[in-house]
């Protein structure tokens, strides 16, 4: 083949295929390269360059630089492509290691041979460029939503067809759990990721994702599309239910009723393209418990604690209506969880109440005894949220005068007496560490252990007495100690009060 042959083909190649020049040149190159190679009867490295003018071309047969220091017995491993950097020096003292010394030797013709393995290489680059021309066009594109006709399934995997020989890959993972797909069925997905592989697919494509939730309100609702109405968070069990957050920018517009649109068409569309997807649609507020209360819908929620320390809420709801803020599988509660970004522990209201009534009684005993107040104070310091002696003798008083029916008297005066109890208390502890051996009713006490009731001993809790008036926190200090335990210790501690109350009341009934 003549010099001007291969100008002829480069041109041929790079329009038919729309490729650079630049690729056929390269591989041409290399397929000289091949050619000469197999000429010597030992591996040599060789290198062509052609005169992207003319055609002609030139080979040279090269010569790795390399260090001595790194060879066997102070030379080279591969004489006929390797040559020492003293010996390269000695013509070119700038040369240094990983440079060629090159020597210009005879070509090899552009034979039928070279031609094939041109052509080889050729394709390879074209796939090559097609690939990212591909990902160059996709990857502006990534978090949108896509569609494209099932070209064919492989083991529950799909691959799209997104037309001009462009195709997307959804695995099995990201399919829609039992959604009936046919080859020839046009889809839509959410363009998840863009990546430039050597092989197989290239553009992943998910129909689980919550993305595709928002995308698809986007697409059937034009105040989403918009702008007016935002859609600010999804939550999905892929082909069953779902839930979206949605905020409205304009306050004449009812975000709700806009994205359920009339008679239910446009929430209706977008469950028809999630293969029956259930959504609820869920109204944004900024107040965090109330969005929760409205994630849990449809369930109605009794009342509410949150724990912003560990960023979950106790949503408490009717016995009747427990299964269904639960939901089947725990699916409501696990959604609105999700939704709302907040842990939350559904529990029965009778449950809680009973749980809480308990609490404040054990409380108002704990104040009726250190306090020396009756019931009726007891019970609302109690009730309005104060758990311990050091709360009362330590809180200020504005706080305390906020109390309906107290006054400033009567709140100096409870004050004062709690710190009288706690230096009491306090005495006797001192008094006790010095022998610091717990008594026997700790000792023996269910949930205690010999260890747990020496080192209370040691910080001055002798008694189940002495324990039944520390709070939690106050035990968190002990090795091996949390929450859980600590709760019960003190609950099993206080039993005897209740005891007590409950011995009076049978006593004045029976009178």
């Amino acid at each position: 083949m003549s010099n001007k042959e291969i100008l002829l083909v480069v041109d041929v190649f790079s329009n038919e295929k729309d490729i650079d020049k630049e690729i056929v040149f390269y591989a041409i190159e290399s397929a000289l390269e091949a050619s000469a190679i197999k000429r010597h009867a030992v591996p040599i490295k060789a290198r062509v360059e052609i005169d992207r003018t003319s055609g002609n071309y030139e080979t040279f047969r090269r010569w790795e630089v390399v260090d001595p220091n790194d060879e066997i017995n102070g030379d080279v491993a591969f004489p006929s492509w390797q040559i020492l950097l003293e010996v390269a020096q000695l013509d070119n003292p700038d040369i240094e290691v990983g440079d060629f010394v090159e020597e210009e030797t005879e070509s090899a013709q552009f034979c039928r041979i070279a031609a094939q393995t041109a052509k080889q290489v050729i394709i390879q680059k074209v796939r090559e460029a097609e690939r990212k021309k591909i990902v160059d066009a996709y990857q502006d594109r990534v978090g949108e939503l896509i569609t494209g006709i099932v070209k064919r399934i492989e083991k529950g995997n799909v691959y799209l067809d997104l037309g001009g020989h462009v195709e997307a890959y959804i695995t099995k993972d990201e399919m829609i759990p039992r959604e009936p797909v046919r080859t020839g069925d046009r889809i839509r997905g959410y363009l998840k990721e863009v990546r430039l592989e050597p092989r197989g697919p290239q553009l992943f494509v998910s129909r689980t994702a919550p993305e595709l939730l928002i995308a698809l309100f986007s697409l059937e609702v034009p105040e989403v599309g918009e702008g007016l109405i935002e859609v600010l968070a999804a939550a999905r069990d892929p082909g069953s239910r779902a839930k979206i957050a949605v905020k409205s920018h304009d306050p004449r517009l009812d975000p709700v009723g806009a994205c359920v649109g009339m008679r239910g068409s446009r929430v209706q569309a977008v469950t028809n393209e999630l293969s029956g997807e259930r959504v609820d649609i869920i109204l944004w507020n900024e107040n965090e418990a109330q969005f929760v209360i409205n994630a849990m819908s449809p369930a109605e929620i009794e009342s509410i604690v949150v724990d912003e320390d560990k960023h979950s809420m106790d949503v408490a709801v009717a016995t009747e209506s427990l299964s269904q803020a639960i939901g089947r599988g725990g699916q409501n509660v696990r959604l609105a969880t999700e939704l709302t970004g907040w842990e939350l522990n559904v529990l029965d209201i009778a449950k809680v109440e009973k749980d809480s009534d308990a609490e404040i009684e054990v409380i108002k005993q704990l104040f009726m005894k250190h306090l020396e107040v009756d019931e009726e104070i007891a019970f609302v310091l109690a009730e309005v949220g104060f758990n311990t002696i050091e709360e009362i003798a330590y809180v200020p008083s504005d706080e305390m005068l906020g109390v309906e029916g107290f006054d400033t008297e009567l709140v100096e005066l409870l004050k004062e007496r709690a710190k009288n109890a706690l230096l009491i208390n306090a005495i006797t502890s001192e008094e006790k560490i010095e022998t610091a051996k717990p008594a026997s009713d700790l000792l023996n006490m269910q949930g205690m252990d010999e260890k747990l009731a020496y080192e209370m001993a040691s910080e001055g809790i002798i008694t189940m007495d002495n324990l039944a008036d520390q709070a939690v926190d106050d035990l968190l200090k002990f090795v091996s100690m949390d929450e859980s335990r600590a709760g019960k210790l003190i609950m099993k501690a206080r039993e005897p009060w209740f005891m007590a109350e409950q011995s009076k009341e049978t006593g004045g009934e029976n009178e």
